[in-house]
């Protein structure tokens, strides 16, 4: 009788301090190491069916969480008589726990549970999470100002219209004479001199065209390296007046092209044409690259009253800083024009003379131009071919047109009539 009113005492000391306080149970040192890896939690929530006292339930009102946890580890592959012991020694543990007040409950959770992500921060708001790209923030920046930049675009095609209908004008121009160009070089002794004549036409028309309706601007003066007659000469004038500069170059030089071609085949050959046209080429090159120097230097030294001298010591500086790399241009144009130069004067051939009895094993007929053979070629790799088929086929291969053999190591431009669409703009 005795004893069992000690174990009544005992166990409700235990049910008050199991309500009190929470406790977490956790294996000792030799059951971690024999058990990890298994990632089990035990949770036991005591309830209580007894009243409690007005101490107690106080104490029970308050927001705690009367839970037992045991957390369990093993090893992966630990058999599964092992797991059983286990269960029955934690279910023994919370029913001696529950026998004099209340029911527990047992939870297992497992530590490999993801855990919950954290919400995501409100994009609309304009401060994007740290997880997102600088490109995606950047690509949510332009789909917000797409219709800023919309409208702002319209501004600037309604203000600079006509500038911009010139410039679609001169370049469709361009493509246009430079195509022509190309395929009547290729066609040698079959060329158009009537398409010829109607090219040269075509661009001289544009050229006089375009400069009586700026005749006020005297545009026409950059070509001879003056100033046009614009007031205030600001920077969009002077991309403006370089840009139109550069086109009419490049249509004064096409112009002397069609000139060259039109010249009869019995004071210049197909070959030595080939000459006149890359030498044409590299000439209009230079002027081009030297054209806008007069502008760009009177933009940049030209500076407001209010600036004083400081404004004036400034953009005379920054006037030789450009004539300066201007000069490194030119002679990074230096080297290539001259070897243009030398060709010229030099000629080159390819190749060495074929033989009446080569031509006739080859069968009399080139593989180019499927015709006779006007001064035959042989190449490294023993095929023969015409002077001239042969030359205009280097200007843009290294190879033989049968074999694929590497015959030179470089490649002669504008041979074949071509003009450079870079746009020169400073």
């Amino acid at each position: 009788m005795k004893l069992r009113v000690q174990n009544d005492r005992s166990d409700s000391r235990r049910a008050l301090k199991l309500r009190e306080s929470p406790t977490v149970m956790q294996p000792n040192s030799s059951e971690r190491g024999a058990h990890a890896g298994n990632g089990l939690s035990l949770t036991l929530q005591p309830e209580l069916t007894r009243t409690p006292a007005p101490a107690a339930a106080a104490a029970a009102a308050k927001p705690e969480s009367n839970e037992v946890r045991v957390t369990m580890t093993s090893n992966p592959g630990e058999c599964s008589g092992g797991a059983s012991s286990r269960r029955s020694r934690v279910n023994s543990h919370s029913h001696s726990h529950s026998q004099p007040h209340a029911q527990n409950r047992v939870l297992y959770h497992s530590n490999t549970e993801p855990e919950l992500d954290p919400p995501d921060s409100d994009l609309d708001s304009g401060e994007p999470s740290s997880s997102m790209s600088e490109l995606r923030c950047l690509f949510r920046w332009l789909q917000k100002s797409l219709p800023f930049i919309v409208l702002l675009c319209a501004k600037l095609v309604i203000q600079h219209a006509l500038g911009l209908a010139v410039g679609v004008g001169l370049f469709t121009t361009f493509l246009y004479v430079n195509k022509n160009l190309q395929s009547q070089v290729f066609l040698q002794d079959r060329q158009s001199k009537l398409q010829c004549v109607w090219l040269l036409l075509f661009l001289i028309s544009s050229t006089l065209l375009l400069y009586y309706t700026f005749l006020t601007e005297t545009l026409h003066h950059c070509l001879i390296f003056l100033s046009p007659s614009i007031e205030p000469l600001g920077f969009w004038e002077v991309l403006w007046v370089v840009g139109i500069t550069n086109f009419i170059i490049k249509f004064l030089f096409m112009g002397i092209k069609c000139l060259i071609l039109l010249l009869p085949s019995s004071l210049v050959t197909y070959r030595t044409q080939g000459r006149w046209v890359m030498l044409t080429e590299e000439l209009g090159q230079v002027h081009q690259a030297t054209a806008p120097v007069p502008l760009w230097f009177r933009y940049l030294v030209t500076y407001e009253e209010v600036d004083g001298t400081p404004g004036l010591t400034l953009g005379v500086l920054l006037a030789l800083l450009y004539l300066i790399l201007k000069l490194l241009g030119l002679y990074g144009q230096w080297t290539p024009f001259m070897k243009t130069v030398r060709i010229f004067v030099k000629g080159e051939h390819t190749g060495t003379a074929a033989t009446r009895s080569q031509c006739s094993e080859a069968g009399d007929i080139c593989p180019i131009c499927q015709g006779e053979y006007r001064e035959p070629r042989v190449l490294l790799c023993q095929h023969i071919f015409c002077d001239e088929c042969i030359a205009l086929w280097f200007n843009r291969e290294k190879s033989c047109p049968l074999c694929r053999t590497v015959i030179t190591e470089k490649v002669y431009k504008w041979r074949d009539g071509a003009t450079s669409s870079h746009l020169q703009i400073y």
